[in-house]
Order: C-alpha cells, then structure tokens, then sequence
C-alpha cells in the first residue's frame, strides 16, 4: 500500500499531546470564566480535533483534492452553525417551553 508513514514518535507525541489536552479540558471546567469556559472548552475542542484530522486522519499528506473536500466540508459545518444561531437569536424569550 503506497503512501507515506509517519514514525511511531510521531503518533506518541500528538497521543500524548491529545491526553494534555483532555486534562487542560478538565482543569479548564473548574475554573469560573464566566462565558470564556465555553470558548476555552471549545478553543481546546477544535486543536484536539486538528491534531485528530492532520496526524491521525493523514491530512498532511493528502492530494489536492481531499484537503478540498475537507475544507468544503468545514465550510458547510460552518454555514449550518451560522443559519441555526441565527434562528436561535433571533427568537423572543416567550416561545421555549
């Protein structure tokens, strides 16, 4: 099977990388940032998900067209999340429950 193989190192470290992660996640919650807990949580959320998608996933080394697709389909992620915060923000109190 061509195609390029990274180093057991490698996948050590960003292991290892991920578990500091998980942890900071962890210590974060304790701490009272008001509304940052939310952003901090979701800051480490999205470097745990890039290390996921670049090392574990092979994106490095992906051709053209792959790192597209992926790029078009973060897009879309973003433009769902875009549409249904607007709907959520634009409804008065009144109508939950």
């Amino acid at each position: 099977m061509p195609g390029h193989v990274s180093p057991k190192r490698v996948y050590f470290i960003v292991c290892g990388l991920l578990l500091f992660c998980t942890y900071l996640t962890v210590q974060v919650a304790y701490f009272d940032l008001g509304i940052y807990n939310v952003v901090a949580a979701l800051v480490i959320a999205g470097f745990k998900g890039s290390l996921v998608v670049l090392f574990f996933m092979h994106m490095r080394e992906a051709d053209g067209l792959t790192k597209t697709v992926a790029m078009a389909g973060l897009l879309w992620l973003g433009i769902l999340m875009a549409i249904t915060l607007a709907d959520y923000l634009t409804r008065s109190l009144g109508t939950f429950g």
